[in-house]
């Protein structure tokens, strides 16, 4: 389900590629926690769509995964301007 919402849109593409990386790496919401700094509630508020992260929370995340998080292209439009 898409939404007209681009936060939204840019945090469902966030929490995506992070539920998949861990799935790809077979790493635990403890072990992420852990190997980020991020606290285990907010990864397992993320992932459910509870809560958005701030960009220190996604920068932390994609330093521990080794993957980019950040949706590309979210808001801009084919000729390249917002």
């Amino acid at each position: 389900m898409t939404s007209t919402d681009i936060g939204a849109e840019a945090v469902r593409g966030i929490a995506t590629r992070l539920a998949r990386t861990l799935a790809e790496q077979r790493l635990s919401l403890r072990q992420a926690a852990a190997g980020s700094g991020v606290n285990r509630q907010v990864i397992a508020d993320l992932l459910a769509g509870r809560s958005w992260p701030d960009v220190a929370t996604v920068a932390r995340l994609e330093a521990f995964a080794g993957a980019r998080l950040w949706p590309v292209g979210i808001g801009v439009e084919r000729d390249g301007e917002h």
